[in-house]
């Protein structure tokens, strides 16, 4: 896991976007995609410094981040995590002992520094806050994935419960959808009934049912540009109020 640990160089500190992924939850390849889409907005405030890496005999490429821009990124991925983002650089700041500035110079660029760093995080907190807010209208008890995210404007709901399968959310048994021991009980739950048929042998069926932890992880994926849209997508983040379960 070399990959992932935060390095000193003589640019000063940074943080790997595979350290990021790991942090957040996310998959590699959606922080680096945002990371080049906040690049290429201008809201990042140094250029991506890229490096390569291997994991399990795999050449790849990764980029690392200065302390602010690693906290808009992922602020713009999960606000859920960006306590964890914060946390490990206080540890990697820990390692290296503090830095006490020499010159008036120093020391206004570590107070522009503080007050950037605190903006980021009432960002987050902003978003954190909208999030709440829709799930309190997509949300209900009983929802299936598919239920949820028929809210969620330009999603396929039609690919869900694949995405969550290849997120070992959920499993194929048969014509079934199971959930899998990774997801049970945090993001999904399972309802089983007994089917009857009049002319046939009687069968369990199984119906994954959404936990709230799960809804928000799904909305998250949703604002982070991971789950499949329509091709008929107007580009639009945002949600019908869900008044019952279909």
């Amino acid at each position: 896991m070399q990959d992932l640990i935060l390095s000193g160089n003589s640019d000063g500190l940074t943080m790997s976007s595979r350290e990021i992924a790991d942090l957040t939850g996310s998959r590699h390849d959606a922080v680096r995609i945002s990371a080049e889409r906040l690049a290429a907005d201008g809201i990042l405030t140094s250029p991506l410094k890229r490096f390569n890496f291997e994991h399990r005999g795999n050449t790849y490429h990764a980029y690392r981040f200065n302390k602010r821009d690693s906290l808009v990124l992922v602020a713009r991925l999960s606000p859920e995590f960006t306590a964890a983002v914060v946390d490990r650089w206080q540890q990697l700041e820990a390692q290296q002992g503090p830095k006490i500035p020499q010159t008036m110079h120093e020391a206004l660029r570590l107070a522009a520094d503080a007050l950037e760093q605190n903006a980021v995080l009432s960002i987050a907190n902003e978003k954190q806050t909208a999030e709440i807010a829709a799930l309190q209208n997509l949300f209900n008890e009983g929802m299936t994935p598919a239920q949820f995210v028929k809210g969620l404007n330009g999603v396929n709901c039609m690919s869900i419960n694949q995405l969550l399968a290849d997120r070992k959310w959920l499993f194929r048994e048969g014509s079934h959808w199971r959930v899998g021991s990774y997801a049970r009980d945090t993001y999904l739950t399972e309802q089983q009934s007994q089917i009857t048929p009049r002319d046939a042998e009687p069968f369990v069926q199984y119906k994954p049912v959404l936990l709230r932890k799960g809804a928000a992880a799904i909305y998250r994926l949703y604002l982070g540009r991971q789950l499949v849209m329509k091709r008929t997508w107007n580009g639009e983040f945002t949600h019908d109020t869900i008044k019952k379960v279909a």
